[in-house]
């Protein structure tokens, strides 16, 4: 079993992996990015690393005898100006601006070419640990109607449109009518977006309607940047009035999902995956 270098950042994903690396057996090395990796990831052996030090990135990898690499969790896109690059870094530095402006898939792109050049492969989440995937059907107990089901079609069907323009992954709809979509602030503020507008074009706690859905972008490198919803996203979107969530089948990670699950029951949400080809 190949060693893993698990580069962290932010959010529950990545102690997800870890916990499975544990579980499985599968040896682990962590490399933890400042300012982002959950303090719980201390407990695994690793080091902390700077975003923009790549060379003492690589270096730790290879000192750890890991060769395949994923990177998991969230991280703000970077303020370049204000980065502390070491000299690895600083001789990507102008490559990852150059990729940035073409959008963030294009930068992803470039920094996972930057660890295949040093002969890492890279694993995504959903390789490393399949059962974070979301499968086809309802989660938990609650089933969506023929309402819901359409209202999620329609959702993806947007959220695919936004990917293809690499703008963002998410989208609300409800009763047919689009309510927000996704750019640069993440699903939870557009969630915050949903829950202010009038409850006339949306649901409520009372008659709960609509629905975020979720999707991979066409040109998306899947490998770092996979859809992910926990529970968080379910809470949001119970405050927003919705009826449920839905993304593509074996294309949207669920951390923690036993709580997920039971969230979801309690709070009366479905939370389905649609196959591609019927979404």
């Amino acid at each position: 079993m190949t060693k893993l270098g698990l580069i962290a950042g932010g959010g529950g994903l990545p102690l997800e992996v870890a916990e499975h690396c544990r579980r499985t057996g599968r040896p682990l090395f962590v490399v933890r990015l400042k300012g982002f990796a959950d303090s719980g990831l201390t407990a695994y052996p690793g080091a902390d690393v700077g975003l923009a030090e790549l060379g003492r990135c690589i270096k730790a990898l290879k000192a750890a005898q890991c060769e395949a690499v994923c990177l998991a969790g969230l991280v703000a896109r970077p303020d370049f100006a204000a980065l502390k690059p070491d000299l690895r870094g600083l001789a990507a530095l102008p490559g990852a601006v150059a990729a940035a402006r073409k959008g963030d898939d294009a930068l992803l792109r470039f920094l996972l070419g930057e660890f295949e050049k040093e002969g890492f492969t890279v694993e995504g989440v959903h390789q490393v640990t399949a059962d974070l995937a979301l499968g086809a059907g309802a989660l938990g107990r609650v089933r969506p109607d023929a309402e819901a089901c359409a209202d999620a079609s329609r959702a993806l069907e947007v959220a695919r449109a936004l990917g293809r323009l690499d703008i963002g992954q998410a989208a609300v709809v409800c009763r047919g009518l689009v309510l927000a979509v996704e750019a640069q602030e993440g699903t939870a503020a557009l969630l915050q977006r949903v829950a202010s507008l009038p409850e006339a074009i949306r649901g409520s706690s009372r008659n709960r309607a609509g629905v975020l859905a979720k999707a991979p972008k066409p040109i998306q490198e899947t490998r770092v940047d996979m859809p992910t919803i926990g529970p968080d996203t379910l809470h949001a979107a119970a405050a927003a009035g919705l009826a449920g969530v839905a993304g593509e089948a074996g294309r949207l990670l669920i951390v923690e999902r036993e709580t997920v699950v039971a969230l979801a029951d309690e709070l009366g949400l479905f939370v389905v995956g649609l196959e591609p080809a019927a979404a």
